[in-house]
């Protein structure tokens, strides 16, 4: 099951070592306009195709991110099945983080 992150806890989280991993599951596009510092981006349409290269990942803590928080709960639920157990859903997505913590990232 995976576990929520707020925003608020996100950005403490991200102040200490070792910092979790920051992936984006939105399109190209999304990622282009507005994304977290650092995270890497594989959208949930090529979630498949793309799978293997998050294997490094596997040992590490893992925040997956979209734009609301529904996307992201897909691919927890596929990396979850493939083995990977430290994993948190950001709720509310990048548009909460927007909201909530940083606000010169553009809403959209």
């Amino acid at each position: 099951m995976e576990s929520q992150i707020s925003p608020k806890a996100l950005a403490e989280r991200l102040r200490i070592e070792p910092l979790p991993l920051l992936l984006d599951v939105r399109e190209v596009e999304e990622h282009n306009f507005a994304a977290l510092p650092n995270s890497k981006l594989i959208p949930l349409s090529e979630f498949q195709n793309r799978f293997e290269e998050l294997e490094s990942w596997r040992n590490s803590e893992i925040v997956v991110y979209c734009h609301h928080g529904i996307r992201s709960l897909h691919a927890i639920a596929q990396l979850a099945s493939a083995g990977f157990s430290n994993l948190s859903n950001l709720s509310g997505g990048i548009d909460a983080w927007s909201r909530e913590v940083d606000r010169s990232v553009p809403r959209y």
